[in-house]
């Protein structure tokens, strides 16, 4: 008599028990579905018109409340936002307005701060032609949009540091309260071959960590303003990287260097007062 050792009878549990046919296969669980998220995180996702639109769909009074308020915190963090968006381009300087345009730009508190902070300033100092300075440049160019409270500024290296060597193209020097807080040398040397994405999170992350940028005080960013696309390729690792950053707005070392020759200059940070 052939026994079919998948049937689920006594007598294949006897032959089981002795070892005489294999235990039955087990099937496996069907995972069960991911809960939902909370309601507060669903609606801290949404736009005011978005909140209004879906305020009007529902018929739960409670709830109509909840989302009623939820939008009018939103439109209040928007209108907070606007105020202090003072910047969100690159300002072409001079040397003779380093002074005013940099060290006492960053000495400006926003409006609202009482913690007396300050303005980010980050002055970029490049040079045409050179194409780590040129690629820099667009990924400040957009920064500057995303980051319009901070504060932008580019000038022709020798024209702000006197013999500033090429090597030392594209510089970063970041401000806050009238002090330097970091100086970023070299940009982008050794980095020619990585993607434009790649470069663009670490510039940003780099901004973070020296407090020269900081988040929206609500965790996500407008898409809409940024220009942004669902499909946007550095939105996710950006986002983590900015995260890791979120409590880090102290005084970093002095000098990040983007990875220079052996051999081509000294360890100057051409520190200097304008």
């Amino acid at each position: 008599m052939a026994v079919n050792p998948n049937e689920d009878t006594e007598f294949n549990d006897a032959l089981r028990k002795h070892g005489i046919i294999p235990p039955r296969e087990t099937t496996p669980e069907t995972p069960s579905p991911p809960s939902s998220p909370p309601l507060e995180q669903v609606l801290d996702d949404l736009t005011p018109d978005e909140l209004r639109e879906l305020g009007e769909e529902v018929v739960d009074d409670d709830l109509h409340r909840t989302i009623e308020s939820f939008r009018r915190q939103r439109i209040a963090e928007e209108r907070k936002d606007q105020k202090r968006a003072r910047f969100g381009r690159v300002y072409p300087i001079g040397r003779d307005d380093y002074t005013r345009e940099v060290t006492e730009a960053s000495q400006i508190d926003e409006e609202g701060d009482d913690k007396g902070r300050g303005t980010g300033v980050v002055c970029f100092l490049y040079k045409d032609g050179i194409p780590r300075s040129d690629r820099t440049f667009e990924h400040l160019r957009t920064l500057a949009t995303r980051y319009p409270r901070t504060k932008f500024v580019s000038i022709v290296g020798d024209k702000c540091i006197a013999d500033l060597p090429d090597s030392r193209i594209p510089m970063l020097i970041i401000y806050r309260k009238g002090e330097i807080r970091n100086q970023v040398v070299a940009w982008g040397t050794e980095r020619e071959r990585r993607l434009e994405v790649t470069l663009h999170i670490e510039l940003e992350a780099v901004l973070l960590l020296c407090g020269a940028i900081e988040l929206p005080e609500r965790g996500g960013r407008n898409r809409e303003q940024d220009g942004e696309s669902d499909d946007d390729d550095y939105d996710d690792p950006s986002a983590r990287m900015r995260s890791a950053a979120t409590s880090t707005n102290t005084r970093s070392a002095r000098n990040v260097r983007g990875s220079t020759a052996k051999g081509n200059d000294s360890d100057s940070d051409f520190e200097f007062d304008m």
